[in-house]
């Protein structure tokens, strides 16, 4: 007899159904085969499948088994077949009968036929529903993570047994019932506050602008400036997921296996690699391709400190990232596409010992160490980054005052965020962009109309700052961005001007 139950192969970020087939014959002697393209972890899932069968009350046959994994062209990976290659090979044997046409299964199985921790569940639902699947049985720890998805009944599986029990009607499993992402949402709290942010008010304006429209930043200054405790406040100004990214980014996390039973992601992401960090580890790779620090810092932020000590070649691996939003990864077995659409900031000193320029410490750098330094990071790199600021030395009357000048929370200033950047979903609710940042030249055309006077001055910063069109193009999307925080319709020559203090000056050795 041949048994035939659905599940799903998780291919990069999206899920592909599966047909598993488990034949039974009683010539020939006993033994226990998968094709399809299984690695080894599919392989070892006969063990797994055996000692679950075996401990969960039922008889293991002793025949001949064959499991086929179709398509049999496509390479099968991870664990997530044990249940179904168990559910089917109890049905082909005849110890249960049931009809399972329109059920979908996933998870591991422990030895004891316990269900474990399954990673790409997500992936996996959200196919089935665009299968118009109805129901889903998958591991009780896995079950809220899958319950984000309106519009499909989730069945909690403790064991192998209880499964067994629900689908002969003995002990009914209760679905699990759909959580909204307004549930997390009030949960959020983050470890900094703009408010603890001494002084550095330029730097504070200029990481409002860049989380109001997405758009990258770089902080150059002196070691203990607040570089690196700006970019950890950076998180609690930025708006709300959307459903829509909230899904995006739980996706990511969920095939990487780093959710940590949070069922669905609410806050952006903020990867923080340190400068010894691989091409791969950085851009994703590796034999079975799995996403990098790029894609895990989507639709959030990706801090990279110490911005020269990075290797040449794992910088400049950045850069069709940064333009493109999204990592496309070859290997002779698959291609595979991850995205990347993450706001970098990158933070510096300006040259080894770090007071180069500070009115306060004298530099004990030579002049040909401090142009080696400087230019570790490439003029096309740096002309892919928005803003950019140096950040003096705080003063010590910052420091020590009892007022608080302009120390406003990161609340009250997420909120002027936040009326931005829902200035920008309505304006690109037609398109598939989300931040001023993501705009293309067609874009900018359309959405930024200049008048004669910003087009002049315009004209004379591209001449007297040696501008090129790619940077012209970012002082435009900056400038619609600061136009943005105000509530203007329109780009005023005020919102170009302060556009342009943000690009480094022709003299600096950026």
């Amino acid at each position: 007899m041949i048994a035939k139950v659905t599940s799903a192969a998780v291919l990069g970020l999206d899920a592909i159904p599966i047909e598993i087939e488990v034949d039974i014959q009683a010539q020939g002697l006993p033994s226990f085969t998968i094709v399809g393209l299984p690695d080894k972890a599919v392989e070892e899932a006969k063990e797994r499948v055996r000692s679950a069968v075996k401990n969960s009350g039922f008889d293991f046959p002793a025949k001949r088994i064959t499991v086929n994994l179709a398509p049999a062209d496509l390479p099968k990976e991870g664990s997530s077949y044990d249940l179904p290659i168990a559910m089917g090979l109890l049905i082909a044997d005849g110890q249960i009968e049931a009809n399972i046409e329109n059920l979908f299964f996933t998870g591991e199985l422990s030895l004891d036929g316990k269900l474990r921790y399954t990673n790409g569940v997500l992936p996996q639902v959200l196919m089935a529903k665009e299968r118009k699947i109805n129901k889903i049985f998958l591991p009780k720890i896995n079950s809220q993570e899958a319950a984000i998805v309106n519009g499909i009944e989730v069945y909690p599986v403790e064991s192998l047994l209880s499964l067994v029990k629900h689908i002969t009607n003995e002990e009914k499993i209760v679905p699990a019932k759909y959580i909204r992402l307004d549930k997390f949402e009030n949960k959020l709290s983050f470890d900094f506050d703009m408010s603890e942010v001494a002084g550095q008010e330029q730097a504070k304006r200029a990481l409002e602008i860049a989380a109001a429209g997405g758009h990258n930043i770089i902080l150059k200054g002196p070691p203990g400036a607040g570089k690196t405790l700006l970019a950890r406040t950076l998180p609690s100004i930025l708006p709300k997921l959307t459903l829509d990214e909230a899904l995006e980014v739980t996706k990511i996390y969920s095939i990487s296996g780093l959710l940590d039973g949070t069922p669905i992601i609410t806050k952006r992401p903020f990867r923080s690699p340190h400068h010894t960090t691989s091409h791969i580890g950085l851009i994703g790779g590796s034999a079975n391709p799995k996403p990098g620090e790029v894609s895990l810092a989507h639709r959030g932020v990706l801090f990279l400190d110490e911005f020269p000590e990075f290797p040449r070649h794992v910088l400049e691996a950045l850069r069709q990232p940064l333009e493109d939003g999204f990592v496309t990864i070859s290997r002779a077995s698959k291609r595979l596409t991850f995205p990347s659409k993450f706001l970098l900031f990158a933070a510096q000193n300006p040259c080894p010992c770090g007071y180069f320029g500070d009115k306060t410490h004298n530099c004990s750098c030579a002049p040909a160490q401090i142009i080696r330094y400087q230019k570790k990071v490439s003029g096309p790199m740096l002309d892919r980054i928005d803003i950019h600021l140096d950040v003096p030395a705080v003063k010590v009357e910052k420091l020590t005052s009892s007022q608080k000048i302009n120390n406003e929370t990161s609340t009250a200033i997420r909120n002027r965020v936040q009326k931005a950047r829902d200035l920008q979903t309505k304006r690109f609710k037609t398109t598939k962009i989300s931040s001023n940042a993501e705009m293309l030249n067609k874009d900018i055309k359309k959405y930024c109309v200049l008048s004669d006077d910003c087009i002049e001055l315009l004209k004379m910063a591209v001449s007297k700052m040696q501008l090129s069109a790619r940077s012209y193009q970012r002082i435009i999307k900056l400038a619609r961005t600061i136009a943005d925080l105000e509530g203007s319709i329109d780009i005023k020559i005020q919102h170009i001007a302060e556009a342009l203090q943000f690009r480094p000056q022709v003299d600096s050795a950026y």
